[in-house]
């Protein structure tokens, strides 16, 4: 047991985030300026009514997410933090050690920068077929997330895995009411419909396998668990919670990274002039998205095993919900100055888009490819793009987790 003396959870101060309405959803920053001024931990109530423990600020949140003392395992949530809003089972984000290496490393060559390299010329032949299609959209508009920003991540991730393409847009609805705030009914009709097509994609490639990365780990090939550390092959489970976690990671953060940055350049004028002279700075304007306005607001949950002190703050054992908050960690300006400028130019080194210690996003190499071929692509053959909407206008979507626009009309004409 842990020497540290656990305080009286109930007398902790807690904030309010549902009492600061839309724009919180909209803009988070000044919320949590706010917040870490007070301090790097803060009890609150989140959106949707889960009690938790903020962590803000770089220092505070960096190390938050690589505290071995907090376990990502749902099996020791809190009963009143209530069902995982993701879908369940056991994947690689949501086990601790050993079994996380397990896991991690059926899939961690996949990810490689020399396979990454190698898909480039796909990732850039899709996105000038979608570009192909919504630059000749009538009217000279169109919304940037459904033409461009959503289906090209989500087109690369379902062939790597091996998804058929017909079943994109119905696999992008479940996700939405899963990763994002919906009626509990919703999200189970969602979790057992994800369940069943999943089982049934096992299933298939079990019959009928192909070079894709989900024959691979149904069969046991070229990405196999022998390959990794000799244990056992995957379970069906496992299989089905595996290929849940890489589909939804694999497209969901892309989007918001391809549809922020769009967002970004076109509420900047300074900065987009300053990309269209010079391209060399896409991979820089890639980092700076990521940083200013990235598609993850927090962290996955985390979960007290016994009672553990954070930053000066003793957070109770049992089960509670701890949330390193790394869109704050992003906007710190003891780490970056004038964290709230937009700049391309600016050195962004340690940013916590992509996470930190064993839970790091292993798609960033792939993130990064798609992100720079699509905004080089995008600005290139549609110099003239703007924005359709006011900035105001647009709405976001909801969850703690996931940050981006539902809807980003454009204009190109």
């Amino acid at each position: 047991m842990s020497d540290v003396e656990a305080p009286d959870a109930d007398a902790a101060e807690i904030t309010d985030l549902a009492a600061f309405g839309e724009s919180f959803t909209r803009d988070p920053y000044p919320v949590y300026a706010q917040l870490r001024e007070r301090g790097p931990v803060h009890r609150v109530r989140l959106p949707e009514g889960t009690e938790a423990w903020l962590v803000v600020g770089h220092e505070a949140a960096r190390a938050t997410l690589a505290d071995s003392r907090l376990t990502k395992s749902w099996d020791h949530a809190a009963p009143e933090v209530g069902p995982s809003p993701f879908f369940v089972g056991h994947h690689m984000l949501n086990t601790d050690p050993p079994g996380h290496a397990r896991l991690r490393g059926l899939v961690a060559r996949e990810f490689t920068p020399r396979r990454v390299a190698g898909l480039a010329p796909r990732v850039e032949e899709l996105t000038n077929e979608l570009l192909d299609t919504m630059l000749a959209s009538p009217g000279g508009a169109a919304d940037l997330v459904e033409s461009f920003s959503l289906p090209l991540p989500l087109g690369v991730i379902c062939e790597l895995i091996g998804v058929p393409f017909l079943d994109r847009d119905a696999f992008h609805g479940w996700t939405l009411a899963l990763v994002g705030v919906a009626p509990k009914e919703e999200k189970d009709a969602a979790r057992a419909a994800v369940g069943e097509y999943l089982q049934s994609l096992v299933e298939h490639r079990r019959r009928k396998p192909g070079d894709d990365l989900l024959s691979g780990l149904v069969h046991g090939g070229p990405v196999s668990a022998e390959d990794a550390d000799g244990s056992a092959p995957l379970s069906d489970d496992e299989l089905v919670a595996m290929l849940w976690l890489l589909l939804v990671a694999g497209h969901e953060t892309t989007v918001n990274l391809i549809s922020n940055a769009v967002l970004g350049l076109l509420t900047h004028p300074a900065q987009l002039a300053a990309l269209k002279a010079d391209f060399s700075l896409t991979d820089n304007l890639v980092e700076e998205a990521l940083r200013y306005d990235g598609p993850v607001e927090t962290s996955t949950y985390r979960f007290t095993r016994e009672a553990v002190e954070i930053a000066g703050t003793v957070i109770p054992g049992g089960g509670q919900l701890v949330l390193p908050v790394i869109a704050d960690g992003d906007r710190d300006p003891a780490k970056f100055p004038e964290p709230d400028r937009f700049d391309i130019r600016r050195r962004t080194r340690g940013h916590l888009a992509f996470g930190h210690g064993i839970h790091f996003c292993l798609g960033a190499p792939l993130a990064r490819l798609e992100g720079r071929t699509a905004l080089r692509t995008l600005f290139e053959r549609a110099p003239r793009l703007r924005l359709d909407a006011h900035p105001a206008a647009l709405t976001w979507r909801q969850g703690m987790v996931i940050r981006g626009p539902h809807r980003l009309p454009v204009r190109f004409g």
